[in-house]
């Protein structure tokens, strides 16, 4: 008695056997399990390849829709991530620099609850308000310091929470994103009151650009003394 090791043995070394004997592709029976059916049918192998080649088919159609729609999202964002850099290379003082990167972050991105921390600012003319550079412990700032890329998920730090007031006990996930050059020199922070908003899996490509960029802009505010930007504007006059 044959054994259906052996006829797949003698298929894989006869590759040509189906082409040389085409009839019978539509001779041979197989048994399928319509899923609409009560009863079990029978078809030809052609027909039983036809519906796996379908099946694959919308398998592919589905992936490209997913790919078709994580393209366009990924559009929409560019698009924003652009306006936000022209805008924050339009910003002269680092006060309003930070109201603008608030501002564009809750308007253009959608993000309800921003909040941001910076240290190592006690030399700034005019100074920072308050909000931005209330005290921040030294554990915080360690913890800041280790974080090499944007970390998100539901939990974070009380001292965190309270940044955002009476409206902390109604977020449920957040996205901290480092600011830094060489050193860490402060923390962005960004709530939400949807779980999934900043899912702990995400990617975060775009959150770790929006850390570089608001870094970059804090830098250059920083070392943008008044004296420098009144000697320019009295050039350009």
């Amino acid at each position: 008695m044959i054994k259906p090791e052996q006829v797949m043995q003698y298929l894989q070394d006869h590759p040509d056997f189906f082409a040389e004997h085409p009839t019978l592709l539509d001779s041979i029976q197989l048994s399928h399990l319509d899923e609409h059916a009560d009863n079990d049918q029978v078809i030809s192998i052609t027909q039983r390849q036809v519906m796996m080649l379908r099946k694959k088919n919308e398998l592919l159609q589905d992936k490209l829709l997913a790919l078709i729609e994580i393209g366009e999202q990924n559009d929409a964002i560019g698009e924003k991530m652009h306006r936000l850099v022209v805008a924050l290379l339009g910003f002269n003082s680092l006060a309003e620099m930070l109201h603008g990167l608030q501002y564009h972050l809750c308007e253009d991105f959608s993000i309800p609850h921003v909040a941001l921390r910076l240290w190592q600012t006690d030399d700034l003319d005019p100074p920072l308000p308050a909000s931005v550079v209330d005290t921040v412990s030294d554990q915080l700032r360690i913890v800041t310091t280790g974080l090499s890329h944007p970390r998100c998920g539901t939990d974070i730090d009380d001292e965190i929470k309270q940044w955002f007031g009476s409206d902390a006990q109604y977020l449920r996930s957040f996205a901290l994103i480092p600011l830094k050059k060489v050193q860490h020199f402060g923390l962005l922070v960004l709530g939400s009151p949807e779980v999934e908003r900043f899912y702990p899996d995400m990617g975060t490509l775009y959150l770790a650009r929006l850390g570089e960029l608001a870094s970059s802009s804090i830098i250059r505010l920083m070392r943008q003394s008044p004296q420098t930007t009144t000697d320019t504007d009295e050039s350009t006059a």
